[in-house]
This record gives C-alpha cells, structure tokens and sequence, in this order.
C-alpha cells in the first residue's frame, strides 16, 4: 500500500468521523438551542490551524536551511581535502608529485565547469567526476614508498582521500530535493486552507481588513517560495556555489 493511500484513506476517514459526530450531535439538538450563547467555533478554529501551520511552515524551512548549510560544509570539505592532497604530495618523487597534482587539478576543474551545471539542472553528479577522483585515489594507493618519510605520508594522503571521496558522496546525495512530495502536498494544502479560512471571517470592504488580508496571503506565498528556493541546495536562487572550489583552485574557475 503506498502512503498516498494511507494518506487518503487517514484524511477521509479523519473527515468522515468529524461530519458524522456533528450530524449525530445535529440530531439531538432540541428547538429550544440558542447558538449564539456558544462561542464562535470558526475563529477558533481559525486560529488554530493558522498555529499548526506556523509550526509546519517553520519546521520546513529551518529544514532546508540546515540541509543548505549543511551542503556548504560538505562542498568545503571535498575541496580542502582535495587541496591536501596536492600540497602533501610534494613529499613523492617530482613524477608522482605532478601526477597527483595534475589529476586533481583535472577533477576540480571538472566539477566547477562541467558537473556543477549538470547538478544544478538534474539533482546528481556525473560518472566522469567519479572517474577522475577514482584516477586520483590511484595515484596515491598505488605509489610504493621509497623511505620511512613517504610512509609516514602516504596513510594522511589516503586518508584525505577518503574523505573526499565520502564528500562527493555527500554531495551526490545533497544534489537532489530536500523535502520529499507528501511534505510539499501538506505544505500547500495548510497553505490553501489557511487562506481560505479568512473568508470564512466577517470581512468588510474597509481597507485595512483588504490590506491585512492581502499581506497575509503574500506572506504565505512568500515563505513557500522560499522554501522551494532553499529546497534545492545546489540549484534556484541561494543555491550553494563553487567558492570553496575556486578559493583553493584559483586556475578551476
């Protein structure tokens, strides 16, 4: 069962108690009820949702903020432990040293040119990017030291391999959209409601009720946006960039 059915079938059967409690309640009502000795269960009603959706719209955005960040971090760790690995490798002899250097160089000059833009229109990384850091991994593995001092570089410069490797990774699964449908459907449904419960209010023409009705809505219109905008770490509007490449590999840019 997919949870589009789980959700509709929770939905209707959530709606389908409500309706049934009120008609039974309905029923047993005499002639002599007043309703306006009971609250107001609109406003009420009003109120709340537009509580539980702050909190669903404020969940959503600091999760994809955090997920933004978290996507720069990412980015700066791939490029510093790339540009480790081509400052350590100066302990090799100058063959394998400009190897190294020369195939790093190549994979960053690779992302920030080719595989950022694919990234930023498809959500994913490139099979070229994962051979030339594949390439890089085997300069470093395959050199045999010489001496005591290569060996007691080779381990950090693998290590820092690694950690690219697990970077790009990261990268990789960052590249795609935060926030999965169902949260998006519950985020422009709350949406929808919410709106639509201030015309179930007594508003006037006046002009300050338009305006504060009006801003209301282009408030929510405003942070679902930026949601969607966020929503995409290396893509859209504050989408995380190629700096931390660029700081360290001035020639990739």
């Amino acid at each position: 069962m997919s949870q589009w059915l789980v959700l509709a079938i929770a939905m209707a059967a959530a709606c389908g108690v409500v309706l049934a409690i009120t008609v039974l309640k309905q029923r047993r009502i005499g002639e002599d009820d007043d309703p306006s000795e009971t609250p107001d269960v609109i406003e009420y009603m009003t109120m709340m949702v537009g509580v539980v959706y702050a909190i669903v719209l404020g969940l959503a955005i600091a999760g994809v903020w955090e997920a933004r960040g978290t996507a720069e971090d990412t980015v700066r760790t791939e490029a510093q432990a790339l540009h480790e690995i081509s400052e350590r490798a100066r302990v090799f002899t100058p063959p394998v040293r400009d190897q190294i250097r020369t195939d790093v160089d190549r994979y960053v000059t690779y992302v920030v040119q080719k595989e950022w833009p694919v990234m930023a229109e498809r959500g994913e990384v490139t099979a070229r990017g994962t051979e030339l850091l594949a390439k890089v991994r085997a300069d470093v593995t395959d050199h045999r030291a010489r001496d005591s001092f290569e060996e007691q570089s080779y381990q950090p410069l693998t290590d820092q391999v690694a950690v690219a490797d697990g970077a790009r990774n990261a990268r990789a699964d960052a590249a795609g959209s935060t926030l999965p449908s169902v949260v998006w459907f519950g985020l422009i449904t709350g949406a929808a409601v919410t709106v639509g419960l201030i015309f179930t209010l007594q508003i006037r023409r006046s002009g300050k009720e338009l305006l504060m009705a009006g801003l209301f809505s282009a408030l929510i219109a405003f942070l679902l946006f930026l949601v969607w905008d966020l929503d995409a770490p290396f893509s859209r509007g504050l989408a995380a960039g190629v700096d931390s490449f660029t700081a360290l590999f001035p020639h990739a840019g």
